[in-house]
């Protein structure tokens, strides 16, 4: 948007207004406009900008702004995205009856099935509840791999040289 036609109708207006005072009061109008033109354009861009904001502010599917380019300022819109659907709802945790169950046999030592059976109960959930969870916690987890191959990881090792 050229902001030009906008400047020449504010001095043609303050030169109109100054004219019945005499040649001299016309050349100062002049100069009055020339030096208030920044100011006038400044101004004319920050109501633009104003309404800008406002305009915005009652669209639900579009924003406006004002870009300056040069002196000339551009409103642009720009079309957003529509509100995103509600997530669907978390997949079934393994073990729920949703799909194929398979039966295995597990072999535990008995201080182990005691500790399995501790953690169940301190969970409210069956002893079946709580191996498919942990079962599938190992499974989804991340397996970092050794730093050394053929050597056991256990948990965070730092290694390096230290001298005192």
């Amino acid at each position: 948007m050229d902001l030009t036609p906008y400047l020449d109708s504010l001095r043609r207006d303050l030169s109109a207004t100054a004219a019945p005072g005499g040649p001299e009061l016309a050349r100062v109008a002049d100069l009055l406009a020339g030096s208030l033109e920044s100011a006038a354009r400044l101004c004319l861009l920050e109501a633009l900008s104003d309404a800008a904001a406002e305009i915005t502010t009652k669209l639900s599917t579009a924003a406006v702004e004002v870009r300056l380019r040069g002196r000339e300022a551009d409103l642009v819109v720009t079309q957003l995205a529509p509100p995103a659907p509600p997530s669907p709802p978390p997949a079934p945790a393994p073990g729920d009856a949703t799909g194929d169950v398979a039966r295995v046999t597990l072999r535990l030592p008995e201080p182990l099935k005691e500790a399995v059976e501790q953690a169940a109960a301190a969970e409210s959930i069956s002893v079946n509840a709580w191996l498919v969870r942990a079962v599938a916690d190992a499974v989804s987890a991340t397996a970092v791999p050794p730093a050394h191959p053929g050597r056991a990881s256990f948990g965070r090792r730092v290694t390096g040289f230290a001298q005192a």
